[in-house]
């Protein structure tokens, strides 16, 4: 190609990168709109709300908190699959939606990976076991004795059918052998206050949703998910410690937006992220809730997701657990 048509060609190539550009320098210009597909009050609406509170203040416009709950975070996410691929309609949710769902419904209104951009992750933060006042097990040990005594009797409550906390503890049974009667309830929330009531004897509820009510000795933590205890409940055992060996169950929280986002928008929203988790307060936050930062690339976000896509896959198969 001569001189001249390099120049051209050249030229015609950055006109077309050029609103690309504008669209990262200038984004936002209005409103953005955060949804949560849970209900108010658990981890993902309080990881939400406070990543949502930062980005507000750093790009001076509103960033407004709508929860969409129901059928397990499916309808919350489908709204943003559907939304225009702008970066004013965001999604924050958790691994137990996004990659277990696949799994769990046969006609998802949505591809978990092709309909969505991964732009960032958040934090990763474990599931307390929680029993309530009536329960007599002062131990993770105990708590496995009384169930092995009368299998069956004991319950455990959940955000809902096919929920994290419904699957671990699903995962609980089959590796520790034995046997508590499943209560699904339509919100994490729902499950504690019935824990703190006495109605239901126990539930893996997120640190940040429970962490409080541990605190205040509303309920007792007997086990942690993770595979590492946690400094937000240091005194609290890992069930892997406890004896059921190979349990770590450690879920991420993370922003999408719709598949086709604008590379350089996905590229802001990820940067400008990664600097508020490296805050001191935003770290203090997060430890207050029991959780963790967890700082990736849109790249390495995506891989993730795949990845745990395809781990829970074989929780749901060895559960038995569908949804319609």
């Amino acid at each position: 190609m001569k001189p001249g048509r390099w120049l051209v060609a050249g030229f015609a190539a950055a006109l077309a990168a050029w609103p690309t550009y504008l669209l990262a320098e200038d984004f936002p210009t209005k409103l953005v709109r955060i949804v949560v597909p849970q209900t108010a009050g658990g981890a993902t609406d309080t990881f939400a709300r406070s990543i949502g509170q930062k980005l507000s203040e750093r790009w001076k416009q509103p960033v407004v908190i709508e929860n969409r709950a129901g059928a397990g975070g499916v309808i919350g996410t489908e709204a943003v699959a559907k939304a225009p691929a702008d970066g004013y309609t965001l999604l924050v949710t958790y691994e137990g939606s996004q990659a277990i769902n696949p799994s769990l419904y046969e006609n998802l209104p949505f591809d978990s990976v092709k309909d969505f951009t991964p732009i960032a992750t958040i934090a990763v933060t474990p599931f307390l076991l929680i029993v309530g006042p009536q329960i007599k097990a002062k131990s993770f040990a105990e708590f496995l004795a009384l169930a092995r005594a009368d299998p069956g009797k004991l319950n455990y409550g959940s955000a809902g059918n096919g929920s994290v906390n419904h699957l671990l503890g699903e995962m609980l049974q089959v590796e520790a052998g034995i046997r508590i009667t499943h209560v699904p309830y339509k919100g994490a929330p729902q499950a504690i206050a019935d824990v703190i009531g006495g109605h239901v004897d126990s539930a893996f509820a997120s640190a940040p949703s429970v962490i409080a009510s541990v605190q205040q000795g509303l309920v007792r933590a007997l086990a942690v998910s993770s595979g590492e205890r946690v400094a937000i409940s240091p005194e609290t055992p890992t069930i892997r410690e406890s004896g059921v060996k190979d349990f770590d169950v450690n879920p991420w929280w993370g922003i999408f937006g719709p598949a086709g986002l604008s590379p350089s928008i996905v590229a802001k929203i990820n940067a400008d992220v990664a600097e508020i988790l490296r805050t001191p307060d935003f770290q203090e936050v997060l430890a207050k809730q029991g959780g963790t930062s967890l700082t990736s690339t849109p790249e390495e976000f995506a891989s993730l997701l795949k990845k745990d896509i395809a781990k829970w896959a074989r929780t749901v198969k060895a559960a038995g657990v569908k949804m319609n």
